[in-house]
């Protein structure tokens, strides 16, 4: 039998929090119900200069009889159904803090020891009998406010399941070379739309999507038969930890998901879809991406020849070409706002018309969008009436042409936002080698995110 976890990786900073936790647990739960599937919290405490907080206590106690009374209300007779593992803080010499170790990677490496017969020290509470887990043969590992449809954690398994997924690893080099390791599903825009803000709306794209109407390429997956890891998804325990354990430095990766992609091989199932919100606030979509960039740029020696091993060891680096590119890719689109402002402002100081180099900067940002229109203004379905047909387009172009319009408007601070980013990894990685690990959740990105047209000036004062 293919048992399967379903996990969040997630911090206990909140009474409401936990809460949160809880019943997002338990709704995922009562979507995908089967007696093979079982549902934990994977948690820490959030970053702190000591070891013990005040709350720390009653928020653990409020989760630990949370997961119990869960376990009572849903009595199973193969045993628990939801589960809470929890660690301690550990001191971070580098960071100079307690925090997690490793942060999510951490966690959920602890986890795969652990349910291959390791030991439980890295855990300071476990709520349910773990003795049902050992051999658990699939992760389905989900973020804090992801939306696990019903039936798909049952058509995440039986993918990964099938005999031409089934990972092969090439024990030279120990990464997986055929099948897959990992499957990303698609994500999609949560159904809310009423108090959504006009940028979750204008950015969030269409809510539930229906895929087998509206599919969506993936060059990666199309041409090469591999996609790329966003940090959603399932993993084949034992491939995942062939491949990714002990392969890194500590206190070094920020984005260890594209890695453990390249490593364990990771293929798209865009047919298959889980669901986010969006960002309510663009300070909030501007603070998540800066991490990302950092993420992407403390990465950046993987596209080399030779990388650091666990040891600090240089040594041949295992990764194909493809998987090289797509993290120097990333590196690339973090470049193009400032290559786009560098194009106007060098147009605008050396060449005349300067309003020729405006319209030729506008133009990269808002032809895509044009074409995309373009082409599905041609590719009307049979069955779609005309009207309803070009109505559709024509509301798809309009919310295009905003989007590029505010790029346009924010591409000094956009420009602003990706060299700090860069410069400050590369300080960070050369001379400080501080606070390589920082970050902070959806919700504290939210919070800092609020606030009137004053403290919007106070953060874009740069542009």
């Amino acid at each position: 039998k293919l048992h399967s976890l379903v996990v969040v990786p997630t911090m206990l900073a909140s009474e409401k929090g936990v809460a949160h936790l809880l019943e997002g647990l338990e709704v995922r739960f009562l979507a995908n119900r089967d007696d093979n599937l079982r549902f934990c919290l994977l948690t820490d405490f959030r970053d702190a200069p000591q070891k013990y907080q005040l709350e720390d206590e009653s928020l653990l106690q409020q989760a630990q009889a949370g997961m119990e009374l869960l376990n009572a209300k849903y009595h199973h007779n193969n045993g628990h159904v939801f589960f809470l593992f929890h660690r301690p803080r550990q001191w971070n010499a580098q960071e100079k803090t307690w925090m997690g170790y490793e942060r999510k990677r951490g966690k959920l490496s602890d986890l795969n020891r652990l349910l291959r017969g390791g030991s439980q020290d890295a855990f300071s509470l476990i709520v349910g009998d773990t003795s049902m887990l050992l051999g658990a043969k699939y992760i389905i590992t989900l973020d804090t406010d992801t939306l696990l449809p019903r039936g798909v954690a049952r058509q995440l398994v039986g993918t990964l399941a099938h005999p031409l997924n089934h990972a092969v690893i090439d024990r030279l080099r120990n990464v997986v070379t055929l099948g897959y390791g990992i499957l990303q599903p698609g994500v999609a825009t949560t159904m809310e739309r009423e108090g959504l803000s006009w940028f979750a709306r204008l950015n969030g794209g269409e809510p539930g999507l229906d895929p087998y109407t509206r599919t969506i390429s993936d060059v990666y997956q199309d041409l090469f038969s591999e996609g790329s890891f966003i940090g959603k998804g399932i993993y084949d325990v034992d491939a995942f930890s062939a491949t990714t354990e002990n392969r890194f430095l500590d206190n070094q990766i920020l984005s260890h998901d594209l890695l453990e992609g390249c490593y364990a091989r990771c293929g798209l199932v865009s047919d298959i879809q889980v669901y986010e919100s969006y960002p309510a606030r663009y300070l909030s979509d501007v603070r998540r991406r800066h991490r990302w960039m950092r993420g992407d740029w403390q990465i950046s020696g993987w596209v080399l020849p030779f990388v650091l091993g666990p040891r600090n060891r240089c040594e041949s680096n295992p990764l194909r070409m493809l998987s090289r590119w797509k993290i120097f890719d990333n590196l690339r689109r973090s470049l193009v706002p400032v290559g786009l402002l560098l194009l106007l402002l060098v147009g605008w100081l050396t060449s005349s018309p300067a309003w020729g180099w405006t319209v030729f900067v506008s133009a990269i940002v808002l032809i895509p969008a044009l074409l995309v229109s373009l082409i599905s203004a041609y590719r009307k379905a049979v069955d779609v009436p005309t009207l309803p047909h070009y109505r559709d387009v024509a509301k798809t172009l309009g919310q295009s042409l905003q989007q590029g319009s505010m790029s346009l408007a924010f591409l000094p601070f956009e420009a602003w936002v990706s060299l700090d980013a860069i410069v400050r990894t590369t300080v960070r990685m050369r001379w400080t080698r501080a606070r390589m690990l920082e970050w902070k959740t959806a919700s504290d990105s939210d919070l800092e995110g609020c606030g009137g047209l004053i403290a919007t000036y106070r953060a874009m004062w740069a542009a």
